[in-house]
């Protein structure tokens, strides 16, 4: 029994009022297993991995398989207070599925109900993810060993809303689709004193003004203008009063890359210049870079290439062909594992991702299902596989 337009929003809707963050999805879970359990027949499979027990993965077994293709979506909210003033608005105060999370949700149920009615020719894994948004669930998984065996997926596609695009519309590029994202951590300890006797101190705050001036120069002299980098330094402490001079100091910020290439080569810059500001300052660096499981989101050429020219071509596909987004999405990190394939699907909406007044056009869904079961289908009736 696949899943009609109304109850896919109405499914939506309830998603909508129980957000939870990153590995607390447990609401969540159950009420996707309990629709799954509905969908089920003697050719799905449902697994509950003990290491990820909020994860959810669904095996549709095909009908004679070459290969197993990979579905992701994530399953996690945010920390935000909703502000639509909708009637099936959050019931969880200062959770909300800010980013869209409800609409990826609802779209992969939809797909496993058409092919939980229609079985595939090839075998299809849907993997439920939790943590998205934060502590890496993609990495998680891979690290716990949950893909392997015949839960082991050949490739992985997966989507994300955009509300800058029109309602159904499917947005995806060759090459990068999100950069990558690596965490900023900078101690600088140098040596208290009095205001008025800096000779016998270290002041850190003037170590940290100079790092701060240095790192900039990353990306407007280390990096070609034609790639695109991000170095951002978003908070900084020192000091407790105006005459202390401070012995300790803290940089906090973001790296953002296209390609891991790239962000590699940021890091060992950073690096570079926190071990010259030991030795020109005489002070203590304690440099954190923490990139975790949100890797570049590198769409793999030949099945983008494919995937592309079917949105292109499909009748009922309006396809756009869009930018390179700076936003982080930890796929990236099972793209680097398993070749495959992330895209857009426009929500239309005033409101950006993450915004507590974000509200995704519902006519977004059923449009969403029809391009992708669409796309699988003909994928695994190629050829070459």
């Amino acid at each position: 029994m696949a899943f009609d337009e109304q109850e896919l929003i109405q499914i939506r809707r309830h998603l909508h009022q129980i957000p939870e963050l990153a590995l607390e999805e447990h609401e969540t879970h159950a009420y996707l297993l309990k629709l799954v359990k509905e969908l089920q027949t003697d050719f799905i499979e449902l697994r509950e991995p003990a290491k990820l027990p909020t994860a959810l993965l669904v095996l549709v077994k095909g009908t004679a398989p070459t290969k197993t293709v990979g579905y992701r979506t994530d399953i996690d909210a945010l920390p935000v207070s909703e502000e639509t003033g909708l009637p099936y608005a959050s019931t969880h105060p200062g959770v909300m599925h800010a980013c869209g999370h409800d609409i990826h949700m609802t779209v992969a149920l939809g797909v496993l109900s058409y092919f939980s009615a229609h079985q595939p020719k090839d075998n299809l894994l849907f993997f439920f993810q939790p943590a998205e948004e934060s502590e890496a669930g993609g990495k998680r998984a891979y690290e716990a060993g949950i893909f392997s065996g015949k839960w082991k997926p050949d490739e992985f596609f997966g989507l994300h809303d955009n509300p800058d695009l029109p309602a159904g519309a499917i947005g995806c590029r060759m090459g990068t689709l999100f950069a990558g994202t690596t965490e900023v951590n900078i101690d600088i300890e140098g040596k208290s004193g009095h205001a008025a006797f800096p000779q016998t101190a270290n002041d850190a705050v003037v170590a940290m003004a100079s790092l701060i001036t240095q790192l900039q120069t990353i990306v407007s002299r280390n990096i070609d203008p034609i790639q695109s980098g991000v170095l951002t330094l978003g908070k900084v402490e020192a000091g407790t009063i105006r005459n202390v001079i401070a012995g300790h100091a803290r940089i906090e910020g973001t790296i953002r890359g296209l390609t891991q290439e790239m962000i590699e080569h940021i890091d060992e810059r950073i690096k570079q210049l926190c071990a010259g500001l030991e030795l020109g300052f005489g002070v203590k660096v304690n440099l954190s870079l923490n990139q975790g499981g949100y890797w570049p989101v590198e769409n793999e050429p030949r099945r983008t290439r494919e995937f592309i020219d079917y949105m292109q071509s499909a009748p009922d596909v309006n396809f756009i062909e869009t930018p390179p987004a700076m936003t982080g999405e930890d796929f990236g990190y099972l793209l680097a594992k398993f070749p495959g394939t992330m895209f857009w699907l426009g929500v239309e909406d005033d409101a950006q991702l993450h915004s507590a007044k974000l509200t995704p056009n519902e006519d977004a869904i059923a449009r969403g299902v029809t391009a992708i079961t669409g796309f699988l289908v003909a994928h695994m009736n190629q050829e070459e596989n």
